[in-house]
């Protein structure tokens, strides 16, 4: 298979949620694979860190501060990554998150859950997460009549985890949203998929699968003993899935896709 299929130097990636974990890694990936890199993020900190790395390694990237939930700040951003590089090509939407409150303790009722909880966590991961950067993004696009959206779901959006109740039902309107938009702009040159990641350790669940001693938590050994492939995710493991969905040689005719790395573990039921 020529290397060619995965050749991204004409494109434009927008990494939105770049100064994360998740994001980052899938950021380093583009770039590596020769796409100009937009790290979009709140964190100037943690964005400049990212494209510092990424460009150690000898990638381009840039940095541009946006709030995912404001329509402005992204417009803002996205006319700037369009001034100094041109229109953007390939959008990915990695932020996301959850809410303590929104998440469900053993024995808890689900009739108690804060609504203000709920809406934070749709706001963070459908709207912000979603929404807003695919109208905002996907207008310049469309005018140009070409583009990549992928959108970063989880697995946890096709089958509803205990607990997490909120998260996996804001991910599965996420993979919802994906098939929509894929259908709508299917003709207009913009393809647009998901990734559905599954377990991978990272800041926001690290204390739910350790413990302080750095051994697997209960819920972490669930998890570990339900997966397939008997151990968690690393973020470099997201780079083919990424790459190939932004390329438009490699996946020319892929859209309205979730695509799942979850070792396996979505394929067990009991």
């Amino acid at each position: 298979m020529p290397a060619s299929l995965f050749d991204l130097s004409d494109e434009i990636a927008v990494v939105i949620g770049g100064t994360g974990g998740l994001g980052g890694a899938m950021a380093h990936a583009l770039a590596d694979a020769g796409a100009r890199v937009a790290v979009v993020g709140r964190s100037a900190e943690r964005g400049s860190q990212r494209v510092a790395a990424i460009e150690s390694q000898g990638g381009k990237a840039m940095f541009q501060s946006a709030d995912a939930l404001s329509p402005d700040s992204l417009a803002a951003a996205r006319d700037r990554i369009t001034t100094e590089w041109g229109t953007p090509t390939v959008l990915v939407n990695a932020a996301g998150g959850n809410h303590p409150q929104a998440t469900l303790p053993p024995g808890a009722d689900f009739c108690d859950l804060p609504l203000d909880a709920w809406r934070h966590v749709f706001d963070l991961n459908l709207v912000g997460g979603v929404l807003l950067p695919c109208q905002v993004f996907g207008k310049v696009m469309l005018s140009a009549g070409r583009g990549s959206i992928v959108n970063i779901a989880s697995m946890s959006g096709m089958i509803p985890l205990s607990r997490v109740v909120a998260y996996s039902a804001a991910k599965a309107a996420v993979i919802n949203l994906t098939q929509f938009l894929a259908r709508e702009w299917a003709t207009r040159g913009i393809r647009v998929n998901a990734i559905s990641p599954g377990f991978f350790p990272a800041e926001q669940n690290r204390a739910l699968l350790y413990n302080e001693d750095g051994s697997l938590s209960e819920r972490g050994s669930q998890i570990i003993g339900h997966t397939p492939m008997a151990r968690f995710g690393k973020p470099e493991e997201l780079g083919g899935a990424i790459v190939w969905l932004a390329s438009p040689a490699a996946s020319s005719f892929v859209t309205g896709q979730n695509i799942v790395v979850d070792g396996g573990f979505s394929s067990v039921t009991i």
